[in-house]
């Protein structure tokens, strides 16, 4: 028997269509047996409350050990996860190809998966996470939804909060009149035919966040890309269901990605690469959907296919080289890497980007900022979530950059969060890298 860590992490298909994966008694055996590997190591004990919560069960329990402990309790340790991958990635010895074959984050996904068969996860909860929906019905009274969710709101956030579950002081995403979809067909900005990279092309999958929350990050990426030679296009067939993923829907995730791929197939045909715009979308794209759709060739080809937005940038200054006219960006930057970002394994390809720039002055902070997704708006999740992310939030305070940058939209809005909490004023919103080397190219405000 060999530790584990020093080779690259492997991830089996998820067996959601098998009628054991749903077994209760069979998950509560893996359960234990994977609880009883975390109790023996406890190496990942201040990654997320979720084992916090399992060390503490074991060890106020009658024996000490996992024997003794009811499983009820598991339900606050699966409920605590945010499946942001650090255990996995990062701490885990005993991940595959390790014969323990500890994988904690899709441990929690199958306990999520039983819960969602069982009819446990709330109304709320799914209206909350209807993505496509709330951005359709939003748009078109954009200033109406954005008073309503505004933190600031007394008269609508604590009914918010009582009949949807989210906590009155947890910054909500914003929405726009205008999708990017529908910027992209006004205008598409202008190739620079001398870049060293002209010839490319890129469709660039929108996200449901991009599109109808902050069409901006899409837009200093078509224009960062049409500077540098690369011809784009909008494409948003769907969400990538990460959202119902949280929740345990496997089946509407499957769904997503056959419909994603069959709408994006064609434009790989025309010779497009596929460019996500936020890191967990490309997290889904990249890794998640073939997981889950193992047999699916169209969802594979789509994968590989599949390159986040700071990644293609990289790869472009690789390859081709970057046009010119690169300014430096005054103040500097504190950047934040997202966990679905360094779950993709590619490196820091954020802090590669923005180094780009002339002059860099980058702070780098590489650890989760605690919010989760839909788990850190919530009531019961947001004063942990700001727990968790505290240290992030203290490092971009002390830093004092000009700049705060996520490639995690959600992320860096709560960071911010977390800096006002430390220093009493809230700093200036935070950026995605994108739109920052728009800003270094004359491009953005």
């Amino acid at each position: 028997m060999k530790e584990g860590s020093l080779g690259a992490p492997t991830r089996h298909p998820v067996d959601w269509r098998d009628e054991a994966f749903y077994d209760p008694g069979k998950l509560d055996a893996e359960l234990r047996r994977v609880f009883d590997i975390c109790h023996g190591c406890r190496r990942c004990f201040n990654l997320c409350d979720s084992f916090p919560r399992l060390f503490d069960l074991i060890d106020e329990s009658a024996t000490g050990e996992l024997d003794s402990v009811d499983s009820a309790g598991f339900k606050s340790v699966a409920d605590a996860c945010t499946l942001c991958d650090m255990c996995f990635m990062t701490k885990c010895p005993y991940v595959p190809p390790h014969e323990f074959n500890v994988d904690f984050p899709h441990l929690m996904l199958r306990y999520r998966a039983v819960e969602h068969s069982q009819g446990k996860v709330g109304f709320a909860a799914r209206q909350l996470t209807d993505t496509d929906r709330n951005g359709r019905l939003a748009r078109p009274v954009a200033g109406l939804a954005n008073w309503a969710t505004d933190t600031g709101n007394r008269l609508t956030r604590p009914v918010l909060e009582r009949i949807a579950g989210v906590h009155r002081a947890a910054a909500l995403p914003r929405y726009h009149g205008k999708t990017l979809v529908m910027r992209a067909r006004e205008a598409a900005p202008a190739v620079n035919r001398e870049a060293p990279a002209f010839g490319r092309k890129a469709a660039l999958y929108a996200t449901c966040f991009v599109n109808y929350n902050n069409p901006g990050i899409g837009e200093a990426a078509r224009a960062v890309l049409a500077t540098n030679g690369v011809e784009t296009e909008v494409v948003y067939p769907v969400c990538c269901g990460m959202p119902q993923l949280e929740h345990g829907d496997l089946e509407t995730v499957a769904a997503r990605a056959r419909k994603a791929a069959a709408a994006l197939g064609p434009w790989i045909d025309e010779g497009y690469d596929i460019v996500a715009l936020v890191p967990s979308c490309a997290l889904m794209l990249k890794f998640e959907w073939p997981l889950i759709d193992p047999d699916n060739a169209e969802v594979g080809r789509l994968a590989a296919a599949t390159r986040d937005i700071s990644e293609y940038v990289v790869d472009i200054a690789r390859n081709e080289g970057l046009a010119e006219g690169l300014a430096p960006l005054e103040g500097g930057v504190a950047l934040h890497i997202a966990c679905h970002a360094r779950a993709q394994n590619m490196g820091q390809k954020a802090r590669e980007m923005l180094g780009l720039i002339p002059g860099a002055d980058l702070e780098v902070i590489e650890r989760c900022s605690g919010h989760g997704g839909s788990w850190g708006v919530m009531k019961d999740n947001f004063e942990v979530a700001l727990k968790l992310g505290r240290p992030v939030a203290r490092d971009a305070a002390r830093a004092a950059k000009r700049f705060v940058a996520s490639e995690c939209p959600l992320a860096g809005a709560h960071i911010v969060q977390g800096i006002e909490r430390l220093d009493g004023v809230a700093p200036e919103p935070a950026v995605h890298p994108i739109e920052l080397l728009a800003r270094a190219y004359g491009l953005g405000a």
